[in-house]
């Protein structure tokens, strides 16, 4: 059964805001999950699911006004009660994303969901500054 809650045109960076009114959907209640590119699209949708059902969300994003822009929109939707964490990285550095990985280890301890949702479509054929495509 789908419904409406929020109309998209509120949030103008997301996807239509359908959700599922099922009692039967799981609770993520003491769970964490981790959502890369959930600034927009398929992402966010995403962690305000996650968020929705009870999970400890952390966004990861590039832009920091857009990474808050998303935290607001899915706490929102989700509830004051909601548990929805930002950080700011480029991903495209494993640098960085070693970094990213020991703060969230020291932060979270564990982490039981992970949704690898990050991506670029870029023109030509680019490097990153250590070397990768």
């Amino acid at each position: 059964l789908l419904a409406y809650r929020l109309p998209c045109s509120y949030f103008p960076f997301c996807l239509p805001d359908l959700y599922m009114t099922s009692p039967a959907a799981p609770t993520l209640s003491g769970k964490t999950a981790l959502v890369t590119g959930g600034t927009s699209g398929i992402g966010l949708v995403t962690a305000r699911e996650l968020a929705r059902r009870g999970a400890r969300v952390v966004l990861v994003g590039r832009n920091a006004d857009r990474a808050e822009q998303a935290r607001a929109a899915i706490l929102l939707a989700a509830g004051p009660e909601a548990h929805v964490h930002v950080k700011c990285t480029d991903l495209s550095l494993l640098q960085n994303v070693r970094q990213l990985a020991e703060e969230l280890q020291q932060e979270l301890g564990q982490l039981d969901i992970l949704i690898n949702n990050a991506g670029i479509m870029p023109g030509p054929h680019t490097l990153t500054a250590e070397g990768h495509e």
